[in-house]
């Protein structure tokens, strides 16, 4: 299915129809809904890319500053990002301000709790 957004006024519509689509719930979406809806999402996304320049002026580089940004998206603490990978706060603490190498812990962590990308992971380790 294709999808065009050529005004800001679309773009509105758009977000308003994903909004509607996703508050019914996966599950409960037709096989055409679920087209829609990644078409739609496609689309919005490329008009706040290219049209609304939403996106981000530099890409992460690092595992330090891929985390912090998931953590930013994820409005998540160093705390609590300790917590949910069961590793010490000091620890990540520490990785994030660079006076540490980040572990196999700490990499399968941010993977499973923030769904950082496995190969940007290995290749920066």
């Amino acid at each position: 299915m294709k999808y065009e957004i050529n005004s800001n006024k679309a773009y509105h519509e758009t977000m308003l129809t994903i909004y509607k689509l996703m508050d019914k719930g996966e599950s409960n979406l037709s096989t055409a809904e679920l087209k829609k809806l990644a078409a739609m999402s496609t689309e919005a996304e490329r008009y706040e890319d290219e049209v609304l320049g939403l996106q981000p002026k530099k890409q992460p580089e690092t595992i330090v500053e891929v985390v912090e940004l998931k953590m930013f998206e994820n409005k998540m603490t160093q705390a609590k990002l300790a917590t949910e990978i069961g590793i010490g706060q000091s620890k990540v603490s520490e990785i994030l301000a660079g006076k540490r190498k980040p572990d196999v812990s700490f990499l399968k962590g941010v993977y499973k709790i923030l769904k950082i990308d496995a190969d940007f992971l290995l290749e920066h380790a």
